[in-house]
């Protein structure tokens, strides 16, 4: 199933404009990795392929410079990664929000649409927990 999560606020803004099971599109570019989208920068592949693995390490840029808001893309479910995972990023008061995917990338560009300071990792929207 493909997706089409198109809104463009300007020219030169990173926007998720599709996704399948094995693809992430920001602007033209198709990634077949998770990604990451920080303070304008996108970091693939990022993370592990499956959210059990992700670890505090993993969000070290996060960490460095803080978004305003962190959502987390988990693949094809929503699901919540490790308590270790969520310590971390509570303990740097990063806002966060864990979905699937698919809705991490709608939801990324809403936000982005609106000015706030929000990043993005993303699984693969077909990766499973």
């Amino acid at each position: 199933m493909k997706g089409d999560v198109g809104l463009l606020p300007g020219a030169d803004t990173l926007l998720f404009r599709g996704y399948d099971d094995n693809y992430i599109q920001i602007n033209d570019e198709r990634y077949g990795s998770g990604l990451s989208l920080h303070a304008g920068e996108v970091t693939a592949p990022w993370g592990p392929e499956r959210l059990r693995d992700l670890a505090p390490a993993d969000l070290d840029m996060f960490v460095q410079q803080p978004p305003e808001v962190l959502i987390i893309g988990t693949g094809r479910v929503t699901a919540f990664p490790s308590p270790d995972v969520l310590d971390c990023i509570a303990g740097h008061h990063i806002g966060f929000e864990c979905m699937d995917s698919r809705a991490a990338a709608r939801t990324y560009n809403i936000l982005i649409g609106e000015g706030r300071r929000v990043s993005v990792a993303l699984l693969l929207p077909g990766a499973r927990n």
